[in-house]
């Protein structure tokens, strides 16, 4: 009997990390810039798979990146999602249609380097995902798409108060200095003019504007 038991036992634990094991090989990371981060952040939260979006710095090799110095980074995002309710290539197209991939001098109203659009691949795989979704919207488009496909590197994590900043902020932030304003979020994303452009540019296959 107690042998018995033990077996039992010896197949429930085993079961249990086989459970774990397949939620853990479910989780997979995502990394874009597509501009504004606090716009990339609040469209993907909403997104049914994804577990967590962190808004944050990448692709320059400056240590320790801040908000008032990140020049040479990207202002992008780092996507965790279940792989089972959502896939990278999923992920990817929906990026591509939530921003301008015809603008390679920044996206909507911000101007530089820092918000360029581009996709961050992790490995092989990855990169033959985006490599196929970028090919795929240019030929949607009909035009060239102008957001790259690199290799990952560092993700620095932006400082606290840019996380879910479209959540309850009512201060803009901008280089010259935080200002006070009521639904700033809001405010800030209709008067850059990002959903009214992407929905120019993509019709009825934008994903998130309104």
């Amino acid at each position: 009997m107690q042998r018995i038991v033990s077996m039992v036992m010896a197949i429930a634990l085993l079961g249990m990390l086989a459970m774990s094991g397949g939620a853990h090989a479910a989780t997979e990371r995502a990394i874009v810039a597509g501009g504004c981060f606090w716009c990339v952040e609040a469209d993907f939260e909403k997104v049914r798979g994804v577990r967590s979006v962190v808004s944050g710095y990448t692709g320059g090799t400056s240590q320790n990146p801040t908000y008032q110095n990140h020049e040479g980074h990207y202002e992008a995002v780092e996507i965790i999602f279940d792989n089972s309710q959502i896939s990278y290539e999923q992920l990817i197209g929906m990026f591509l249609r939530s921003v301008d991939v015809t603008d390679n001098g920044g996206q909507f109203c911000d101007r530089g380097a820092s918000y360029r659009t581009a996709i961050f691949v992790s490995d092989a795989a990855q990169k033959a995902a985006a490599e196929a979704a970028v090919a795929e919207a240019s030929r949607s488009l009909g035009t060239k798409v102008v957001t790259p496909v690199l290799a990952a590197s560092t993700f620095w994590k932006a400082e606290a108060y840019h996380q879910d900043y479209y959540k309850s902020s009512d201060i803009v932030l901008t280089r010259a200095g935080p200002k006070q304003k009521k639904n700033a979020y809001s405010f800030y994303r209709q008067a850059c003019g990002r959903d009214a452009r992407v929905k120019q540019l993509w019709g009825n296959q934008a994903v998130f504007a309104k």
